[in-house]
């Protein structure tokens, strides 16, 4: 990793370019390890089969969806780039969009589905409830803050 200059003269390392592909991997595994790893240590079968199926999935596809959008959107936006908006707003707009996204699609599948498909329900459906959301709000809080991280920062 190279190293720049801050305003003080001392040597601080310059961040990583954002990397699509890498963001999805580390949001794929990390759930997938822990909630992995705590489901086989408390002998809970269901949250090891959710930890790599639902958890990790979600987690997923929420960092693909919110970082691309974020490094190529089609055209430059200013209010994700701003530097007079905080890190934190664009982080909880985003949060928020995609933590609503992923409840609608998990009470779709836990309500809707058995209802009027012949889908059955039970408790992995209802899983999908706490699954969903969570890990995308995780997802995509990460991720956002990730890429806010690698933007340049004006010289003063």
């Amino acid at each position: 990793m190279t190293a720049t200059k801050d305003r003080t003269g001392r040597s601080r390392p310059t961040p990583r370019p954002f990397a699509l592909w890498r963001e999805v991997l580390t949001a794929y595994a990390a759930p997938a390890l822990t909630a992995g790893a705590a489901g086989i240590a408390t002998g809970q079968r269901d949250l090891a089969v959710a930890a790599v199926t639902s958890i990790a999935g979600t987690s997923a596809v929420v960092a693909f969806l919110v970082g691309a959008w974020l490094r190529n959107g089609g055209h430059p936006r200013r209010w994700t780039r701003s530097t007079g908006l905080p890190g934190a707003a664009v982080t909880v707009v985003l949060a928020v969009a995609a933590t609503g996204a992923a409840a609608l699609l998990g009470w779709f599948a836990a309500q809707w589905l058995p209802a009027h498909t012949p889908v059955p329900g039970g408790p992995r459906l209802e899983r999908l409830r706490i699954d969903l959301p969570v890990s995308a709000a995780l997802a995509a809080t990460i991720v956002t803050l990730r890429w806010r991280s690698t933007l340049a920062t004006p010289r003063r």
